[in-house]
């Protein structure tokens, strides 16, 4: 019996650092990325659905990359736009925007690293590889 309780005390003690590990809470720079990739991917939908109102296309463009110091001013400029503020998808957006902006100036300031300060990058957006059959 007592061989039997030092064979599962290591088991015990896998599984339990496994549930926690799998509990603990998201990193700064994990939680921004999922954000900015859930926001412009927010973008891209509303941008391709059908028109909810013309005041949709004339927004600015919203391909962010957190790597790229000019998502702070992007971030901005797209909160600050007078436009479609009568639109429900838009004011989501724009708070879900607000809320990146300020994870990244207050909560992570310290912990993230631009990797470039191209801001044209952010005018464009990324097409998936194409995969040649």
């Amino acid at each position: 019996e007592l061989s039997t309780m030092k064979m599962l005390l290591p088991l015990i003690a896998l599984l339990s650092a496994a549930l926690l590990a799998s509990a603990a809470p998201p990193t700064c720079y994990s939680r921004v990325l999922s954000l900015s990739k859930e926001i412009t991917e927010s973008f891209k939908e509303l941008q391709s659905s059908k028109p909810v109102d013309s005041c949709v296309e004339t927004l600015p463009r919203l391909y962010l990359d957190i790597h790229n110091y000019c998502v702070l001013a992007k971030l901005r400029d797209f909160v600050a736009y007078p436009g479609c503020d009568r639109v429900v998808e838009v004011n989501e957006l724009k708070e879900k925007a607000r809320s990146l902006y300020t994870i990244l100036i207050s909560y992570c300031r310290r912990d993230l690293v631009f990797l470039t300060d191209d801001c044209n990058a952010l005018e464009i957006p990324i097409s998936p590889p194409i995969e040649h059959s």
